[in-house]
């Protein structure tokens, strides 16, 4: 990086601006508890996830409790929103 940066004082052109939208670092930092299982899964299953951790320069294990913990979160959230409307059913009946 020798060569010196030259500003100038042109227009910018049309800007927008980005709400943030990367995790705060304490976020990042957590870590959530975690249980250890005993699960048997398919072969073919292991293997593609084997072969994806290895692109991805990730561990397989990971890759899978990823995906369920993603799983939970969508499913949860569909849990709630039928568990209120049963609630309200019954406060309501």
């Amino acid at each position: 990086m020798s060569t010196k940066i030259k500003y100038t004082d042109e227009p910018l052109g049309n800007i927008r601006v980005i709400s943030d939208f990367l995790p705060s670092p304490a976020e990042l930092a957590f870590r959530e508890e975690s249980v250890k299982v005993t699960i048997s899964l398919s072969k073919k299953s292991i293997d593609f996830f084997k072969s994806e951790a290895g692109k991805h320069h990730t561990q397989y294990q990971r890759m899978i409790r990823q995906l369920i913990d993603a799983y939970v979160d969508t499913q949860g959230q569909a849990f709630k929103k039928r568990s209120s409307r049963t609630a309200q059913k019954r406060v309501a009946g």
